[in-house]
């Protein structure tokens, strides 16, 4: 094309000259003009468009697989891989360039998407008869934004050592490999992309339960793949029935204002409930990847964020939702969500939403609204633990469920090295410096405390000291946690100091070190405290901060210890001691032998050995005498071995 009509061109024909299109490649389209010197008003371009017939016939064109913050490009331009049909399609496009179609979708039309007016209706109705379990072409530019990052970790195969415990009425048999059930075209692929070599324990018995179609409470430690465990066998599920009901309702809801389709309601057919803004966007981020190359678009919502923006986004279509509990009775009481035809119910992290207060928020979208009734439904509730008064509060949403107790991941695994000091309140900030010195600047550290207050408080202090540093807690805004988590696994703060809030399901990867600053009140934020690292087969390291002030937790800590076979000071194991015979009378441990974070109470009429269940309180206390050799002392080298940086030995941090 030469100068002179580059220079003239304008609007979608600058587009197409940018992208080395020829007229004989439009020549064909009725409607389109490509004579140099023609402007069309951005305000009329979709009526031009819409008057000129084009809808959204390609199949890439629903935006599925949209990159998060540019229009799409880059189409095909990829050789056969050799593997299958989700692979080989990669070179059937042109390279290093879109067809005139893609051109006209995704450069002209992509900043409004399926945004409000009468044109978001094109894609929807293009569907109706679509096969919803084929994949579309690939998009090079996303693959690589979702899959480039992947890690598996360096100690996988030591899942095989996770103990494992399904509780329930005919419960499907577990699998040894993703081939062992069928999860469709699309999820094998996405499988692939994400380097998944095999399911963890936990995927190993989720996965052919949801697809048999039954309820479940999956009791998992942090970081045994719980988000991949629920998104393969739901969305393998949506991919094989297809929208149904669901993409009919959604048309049929549009409201006609001044000769105008309006926006319309979504009604998607999966909904993922999450307790935190950062856990629902973490779960969003896995959903993206799992329906690439899919017709599913996932969406999510949640709290301290743009309302606006987030109805605009779910706008453009929404099959699966990802939201914060708040957040979604919001939605649902501006007439943006519909539940009619919702099948797929999952609760992430349920003991802690329950725990936290959400209860009537998921009872109002549950069962006060047009959700389908349990055992129309299917849901699913996951957790590092379940007490026995969450299991019996959720029996309202599950229906002959089945329970699957997993191991507590990196514990039993040993992937999480544990160590336990005694510090004086007042000496804290001291052995907080002592121990980043220890480990050195480069590793990521996760540190702990129990107050806002405290937070931003220890975080001036590091600044002080000069330490790369950044907090996050329930007081930030939205854009500020975000911002923080950033730099944080970016690695430009490797030191974040964190209350609860980012305790919960938080998946960041390579942190080498979680300090307890100030350790919980129960044990059970201690066990998702200590997921932070040692995750999907690393390694890693957890150091907390002992004294008068925690000895509430000095039972449960030392069964941790002793259960993940950790070395055990022995002023610890004395304390313990001394607290059994205190508390013998109120009644027995809520910790559980096997490494479980919970038993499935239904079985507690059976024998207290089944299945490795029994409980802790039950046992012979008299090993805690200090009889299995661990003694204090010969722990001042720790930090400055095993990868944790630093010649720093002088400290002796273990010493009684």
């Amino acid at each position: 094309m030469s100068h002179v009509a580059v220079e003239n061109v304008h609007g979608l024909d600058q587009q197409l000259a940018v992208l080395d299109l020829n007229s004989a490649d439009v020549q064909g389209v009725p409607g389109i003009c490509l004579s140099p010197g023609r402007y069309i008003p951005p305000h009329l371009r979709n009526k031009e468009a819409s008057k000129n017939g084009f809808g959204y016939d390609n199949k890439d064109a629903g935006g599925w697989n949209a990159p998060k913050d540019t229009a799409y490009n880059n189409f095909g331009g990829r050789s056969d891989r050799g593997k299958s049909s989700f692979f080989s399609d990669r070179g059937s496009s042109s390279r290093g360039r879109l067809e005139l179609s893609e051109a006209v979708l995704f450069g002209r039309y992509e900043r409004g998407g399926f945004g409000g007016g009468g044109n978001s209706r094109w894609v929807e109705d293009s569907r109706d008869d679509e096969d919803w379990s084929k994949p579309l072409p690939p998009n090079e530019r996303v693959e690589h934004e979702l899959f480039s990052g992947s890690n598996t970790g360096i100690n996988f195969e030591k899942y095989d050592d996770i103990p494992v415990e399904a509780t329930g009425q005919n419960c499907p048999p577990h699998i040894e490999s993703f081939h062992d059930v069928d999860l469709g075209e699309i999820i094998m692929g996405n499988i692939t992309l994400s380097r998944y070599t095999r399911p963890t324990p936990v995927q190993k018995y989720a996965i052919p339960i949801i697809k048999s179609k039954r309820d479940l409470m999956a009791c998992a430690q942090t970081g045994s793949g719980k988000t991949a465990a629920f998104l393969l066998p739901v969305l393998s599920q949506i991919y094989t029935e297809g929208p149904g009901e669901a993409l009919q309702a959604m048309k049929n809801s549009a409201q006609v204002e001044n000769g105008k389709y309006g926006r319309r309601k979504q009604y998607p057919i999966s909904l993922i409930l999450a307790p935190t803004r950062e856990l629902a966007l973490q779960i969003y981020e896995e959903a993206r990847k799992v329906a690439y190359r899919s017709h599913v678009r996932p969406c999510v919502v949640y709290g301290g964020a743009d309302i606006g923006q987030q109805i605009r986004d779910l706008e453009r279509g929404c099959h699966l939702l990802v939201a914060t509990p708040g957040r979604l009775v919001d939605m649902m009481e501006r007439g943006k969500i519909g539940l009619d035809y919702c099948n797929y119910l999952v609760l992430d992290e349920a003991d802690r939403m329950l725990d936290m207060g959400f209860e009537p928020q998921i009872r109002r979208i549950v069962e006060q609204d047009t959700m389908p009734p349990k055992g129309l439904r299917r849901t699913m509730m996951f957790s590092a633990t379940f007490p026995k008064e969450i299991q019996i509060l959720a029996r309202d949403f599950l229906e002959e469920y089945i329970f699957l107790a997993v191991g507590r991941v990196g514990s039993t695994s040993e992937n999480i090295t544990q160590k336990v000091v005694w510090v004086e309140e007042n000496d804290k900030r001291s052995f907080l410096l002592d121990l980043l010195n220890a480990t050195g600047k480069e590793s990521l550290t996760l540190v702990f405390v129990e107050t806002k207050k405290g937070a931003d408080s220890l975080e001036d202090f590091l600044y002080r000291e000069g330490y790369s540093c950044t907090s996050i807690h329930g007081d930030r805004s939205q854009r500020d946690r975000e911002e923080a988590l950033h730099q944080f696994r970016s690695g430009r703060c490797p030191i974040l100091v964190a209350t609860a809030v980012a305790a919960r399901g938080l998946d960041i990867s390579n942190v080498k070190h979680v300090i307890n600053f100030d350790l919980p009140s129960d044990i059970e934020e201690y066990v998702h405290r200590i997921g932070r690292t040692g995750r999907v087969g690393n390694l890693g390291l957890a150091t907390s901060f002992f004294n008068d002030k925690n000895s509430n937790i000095t039972k449960d800590l030392l069964d941790i210890l002793v259960e993940a076979k950790q070395e055990v000071p022995s002023w610890l194991e004395s304390l313990a001691y001394e607290h059994q015979h205190k508390s013998s009378s109120r009644g027995r441990s809520k910790r559980f032998s096997g490494g479980f974070g919970a038993r499935d109470y239904r079985q507690t009429s059976s024998s207290t050995s089944s299945g490795g269940f029994g409980s802790r309180g039950g046992r012979n206390t008299g090993g805690h005498g200090g009889n299995r050799g661990f003694g204090g002392g010969g722990f001042g080298n720790f930090y400055s071995s095993d990868g944790y940086g630093g010649n720093y030995s002088q400290v002796d941090w273990w010493g009684n």
